[in-house]
């Protein structure tokens, strides 16, 4: 047999194969580079959902809830069955980004200031575009609505997403409220038609059918099902009757709308001739947030279904971070229904699929996470993780500062430590009933002496980080109240909250980025919403200098104007009422005057 004979066998076997053909892949070295090349490297289609939990699927055991796509998809993937994440949104997203700690990235809560990356940090987006890589994001990004923070600023070329933490949040287009929503798109504002998870499928499906030639990665996050709990009754209906708890019914229907659009999406791919060679995965952020009864965040399901564990969202128990990890890649042999049991995190996502894809992570991103490659291709293969040390910093509510071992809990095997003193051993208690330290104290002190080097690792870095002014990326920039550094406690961040005017005033940490004269358009509410103020007296503060003017009855917008230096610093605004009361402007426009 020819060159040319043996090159044609070989591709034609992996295509008759992927399962087989993939696994000779896989091993390095047993196919020659023209192979590789011709078969080309994989594309990845990153799905995250938002607040659905390890028991909010059919295949999970859930008695009501129908999900037949997520069904087919667990029965066809290889599955990480002790899969964490984080407890909320944002260090979840931080982590799956960057491979690194959330309290390391400096996105560590959901508002507050500290939802934004360091500078400093490099994304998954980064580390695929460097390596040739197109790369989309459609979705829930919530890591920063202002430059340099925003996904088109974190390495993604292609963008559809909202803003703030969910639709409908204070720092999200005026008025959207899951139905023919206006989104941004690469920087700019545009109206879309239907649902928001039809329209972010739709979209996903626009940047694949164009990059379809092309190595791409896709980060899909839906909001759903996040709350508020809207959808169309055609999906939650069939829920109605069963699911009487508040929100519930609504909270399945969304998830069923998901479940669909993901047969949508794969159908799709299998027309274009993308299924075999595309890693597709599925994953959610944290704990369920509706999908059960709880007795506050650490219960058991006292109504519904939580797989048989404790805690929901925003708990340090099992049932707050333990979550669905799937990947389905045909011409890779990552198939068949296989469960991996080993540990495994949204830190390891990133290196897994560097090694998977072939893609150089520099030495200088230096990851905390461990990929889980090998584990994927093989059963035998021994765990990558050894431990994982998860932390919700400030803890629910956000109490204060972090502080060492506060909301923590160490995960080695079987074992899990709470706040470092409470012990479950879930191979014998996996709904954490009875705290087993007292009889396990050799077991205690490992898992205490794992936590100690991550704690000193990982703490300096919870610094706060600043949103440009007058940059080069975004001029002008309209800053939201949900990105006020409070000390403790939330800022206010959703509608709600403000239209309670709450007196209630915090810095926005800036770096003005070129020195000049800047205008300061004092709201509380956005200019879309066409709301005047509601305040007597208004003031700026800004790198040592302050503005004060009294408001004129029915402005829409209180304006000032400062000449600036370059540099950090940060942004106080007060709006007075007759009593003398004040509260923030908690919307703020800054623009850099031209000269």
């Amino acid at each position: 047999m020819g060159g040319e004979e043996k090159r044609e066998a070989v591709i034609g076997s992996i295509r008759m194969n992927p399962v087989l053909g993939g696994m000779i892949v896989l091993l390095v070295g047993l196919l020659p580079g023209w192979a590789v090349a011709e078969l080309g490297r994989p594309n990845v289609i990153l799905i995250m959902t938002d607040d659905q939990g390890y028991g909010d699927l059919g295949c999970h055991g859930n008695p009501i809830l129908k999900t037949p796509h997520l069904d087919r998809l667990h029965a066809e993937s290889v599955r990480m069955t002790d899969f964490h994440v984080s407890a909320f949104c944002t260090p979840t997203r931080a982590a799956l980004m960057t491979g690194r700690d959330p309290g390391r990235t400096g996105a560590y809560r959901t508002s507050s200031g500290r939802t934004m990356l360091h500078t400093d940090e490099r994304t998954i987006a980064n580390v695929f575009a460097d390596a040739g890589y197109v790369t989309g994001m459609v979705g829930k990004w919530h890591l920063g609505d202002n430059a340099p923070h925003r996904p088109q600023d974190r390495g993604f070329q292609d963008v559809v997403w909202h803003r703030c933490g969910g639709v409908g949040q204070a720092s999200d287009y005026w008025g959207n409220d899951y139905f023919d929503d206006t989104y941004e798109r690469n920087g700019t504002f545009e109206k879309f038609e239907g649902y928001c998870t039809d329209v972010w499928i739709r979209e996903g499906l626009r940047f694949i059918e164009r990059n379809k030639e092309k190595p791409f990665f896709l980060y899909l996050a839906t909001n759903a099902p996040h709350g508020p709990y809207l959808v169309g009754p055609e999906w939650s209906a069939p829920y109605g009757d069963a699911v009487k708890w508040g929100g519930g019914a609504s909270f399945y229907g969304m998830i069923a709308n998901v479940d669909h659009n993901l047969g949508v999406l794969r159908k799709r791919l299998a027309e274009l001739g993308l299924a075999e060679n595309t890693i597709l995965i599925f994953m959610t952020d944290n704990g369920t947030a509706n999908g059960a009864v709880f007795k506050g965040l650490t219960s058991e399901a006292v109504e519904g279904y939580n797989a048989g564990m404790r805690g929901k969202k925003s708990s340090i128990y099992e049932g707050g971070h333990r979550v669905p990890f799937f990947m389905y890649w045909p011409a890779g042999g990552v198939v068949g229904g296989r469960d991996v049991t080993s540990l495994a995190a949204h830190l390891d996502v990133l290196p897994t699929l560097a090694e998977l894809c072939g893609v150089d992570v520099p030495a200088s991103h230096r990851p905390d996470g461990v990929s889980f490659a090998a584990q994927l291709r093989s059963a035998e293969a021994s765990p990558g993780r050894k431990h994982l040390v998860m932390q919700y910093f400030g803890g629910p509510g956000f109490s204060g500062p972090a502080k060492e071992w506060e909301y923590s809990c160490v995960l080695k095997d079987r074992w899990r430590l709470i706040d470092g003193k409470e012990l479950y051993d879930l191979g014998k208690d996996p709904a954490q009933r009875e705290d087993v330290a007292a009889a396990h104290p050799e077991v205690v002190e490992k898992l205490r002496a794992l936590y100690e080097p991550f704690w000193k690792s990982v703490s300096p870095r919870m610094t706060p980080v600043a949103i440009d002014l007058g940059g080069p990326l975004e001029n002008p920039t309209v800053l939201c109240s949900q990105d006020w550094y409070l000390r403790q406690g939330n800022p206010p961040w959703n509608f709600g909250m403000i239209k309670r005017l709450p007196r209630l005033t915090g810095p926005w940490n800036v770096d003005v980025k070129n020195a000049g004269r800047y205008r300061f358009t004092l709201r509380q509410w956005p200019v879309e919403a066409d709301v005047a103020v509601r305040a007597v007296r208004a003031t700026v503060e800004i790198g040592g200098q302050k503005g004060e003017s009294p408001v004129e009855v029915g402005t829409k917008g209180v304006v000032f104007e400062m000449d600036l230096p370059a540099g950090k610093t940060e942004l106080w605004t007060r709006l007075y009422d007759q009593d003398g009361k004040a509260g923030g402007a908690y919307f703020t426009t800054v623009e850099l005057l031209p000269e």
